[in-house]
């Protein structure tokens, strides 16, 4: 789907329907380099199960039309805006890695705007490697490499996809490697600055869920601790078995975990 703001042009999924009536509003907002896509093997399922739903590429990202915004900051408020202008405001906020980090900032910037956020892979702080900033700046793909190496969990490793001959490896290092010159750089850096994610968990008044991955290397459950103690009773659920990329690596059990945190807040 395309829709204009501010004179650029957005893209974002419908997952395949169009919205009508007055089902709850979903936005699903992805990771570092990634788009829209990522949540492909959920946007078509939550469309057709009773909510208008929007994954959106982040400017700059996917067909999104740049530049790519510098602030975790800027990014949540893009994002509220974004959703008002598709009219599912106010929306529940679904956001993995970095997207987290928007999602929380969202909700504690603006609560008039947030039903509830859902938070996958997520850590009180994100900072990033000497060497994985720097290539994701000069060599995207050596960065999406050791993205991929370190944020994809044993199981999804040797076979174990929902979908029969996909390859979770390559694709993952497929869908990095196709961010436009910049983007993953300065999403990199972004995470790397931003250190509010602890303030502004304290100042989010709407319904929390944490669904974290227990191999997950890039932000592991030990390092979310300081993050869901200071929401006001969060719901959190550790899944056993994936990584970082938990959306793809395990689709099913991650499908039904939104699914339920949204419907806790119907």
């Amino acid at each position: 789907m395309r829709s204009v703001l501010n004179g650029r042009e957005v893209r974002w999924s419908d997952g395949g329907r169009a919205h009508v009536g007055d089902d709850p509003g979903v936005v699903l907002i992805h990771g570092s380099g990634m788009n829209r896509t990522a949540w492909q093997l959920q946007t078509r399922w939550l469309a057709h199960h009773g909510f208008r739903v929007a994954a959106l590429d982040l400017p700059g990202h996917g067909g999104s039309d740049g530049p790519p915004l510098t602030t975790i900051e800027e990014m949540a408020d893009w994002v509220v805006e974004t959703t008002d202008s598709l009219g599912i405001s106010p929306a529940h906020i679904v956001g993995h890695s970095m997207g987290t980090f928007v999602a929380i900032e969202a909700a504690a910037r603006h609560p008039e705007r947030v039903l509830s956020i859902v938070l996958l892979g997520t850590a009180a702080a994100m900072p990033v490697h000497p060497e994985l900033l720097s290539s994701s700046f000069d060599d995207v793909h050596h960065a999406a490499e050791l993205m991929t190496a370190w944020g994809i969990g044993s199981r999804a490793r040797i076979g174990h996809h929902a979908s029969p001959g996909t390859w979770l490896i390559g694709g993952s290092v497929a869908l990095l490697d196709s961010c436009p010159p910049g983007t993953l750089g300065a999403d990199m850096a972004a995470c790397n600055s931003y250190g509010r994610a602890v303030e502004a968990a304290g100042e989010v008044t709407c319904p929390v869920s944490v669904i974290l991955g227990r191999e997950d290397k890039m932000t592991p459950v030990r390092a979310s601790a300081d993050l869901v103690e200071a929401f006001t009773d969060p719901h959190t659920a550790v899944m056993d078995g994936v990584g970082h990329m938990i959306m793809s690596e395990a689709p099913d059990r991650i499908r039904r975990e939104i699914a339920a945190a949204l419907r806790r807040q119907q």
